[in-house]
């Protein structure tokens, strides 16, 4: 997902700063490491969070990491709803200081008298990023490819391994 992001990103001239959680040189970039985060936030305009939920990325962006975004910045988040302390954001959009486009919130749904649906600043969506006309074909897509790589006896893509009871 954040590859697909960083691609589309990428044709409006974007410089994209990569993060995951090890860092790695690419073909493409370099990826800088979880450990960075604090770090790179002053210097961008946008956060596009794409993270799974666990328990490292539960609420990674809570007060301290959006007040060292930069006045203006836009907190964009297509990942889970947990990654962000809605409360935190609410707090910095409702200044004005901060913007805000969530398609995944906490809780979810967000309930219907929330700030968040009346900010100026803020752009939530009812959890529908991923259904856009291209959903069907890449959804097929990558259905053909994982029985591809099954049939191969090939590891199969975007594997989540939980532990027991999860």
């Amino acid at each position: 997902m954040g590859r697909a992001v960083a691609e589309r990103l990428g044709v409006f001239g974007c410089t994209v700063v990569r993060l995951a959680r090890t860092p790695r040189t690419t073909v493409e970039d370099v990826v800088h490491g979880a450990e960075a985060l604090h770090g790179l936030l002053p210097a961008v305009d946008a956060v596009v969070l794409c993270a799974p939920a666990t328990d490292r990325t539960r609420a990674m962006f809570d007060a301290r990491p959006l007040a060292l975004l930069p006045d203006g910045a836009i907190v964009v988040n297509v990942g889970r709803g947990e990654l962000v302390d809605t409360d935190a954001l609410t707090s910095e959009v409702a200044s004005g200081r901060l913007l805000t486009a969530l398609d995944v919130t906490e809780p979810e749904p967000l309930p219907a008298g929330h700030p968040l649906w009346q900010l100026p600043g803020a752009l939530p969506t009812p959890h529908v990023g991923a259904f856009t006309d291209a959903f069907e074909d890449a959804s097929r897509d990558f259905l053909r490819r994982q029985l591809r790589r099954y049939a191969e006896g090939a590891p199969l893509e975007n594997t989540v391994l939980t532990s027991p009871g999860r």
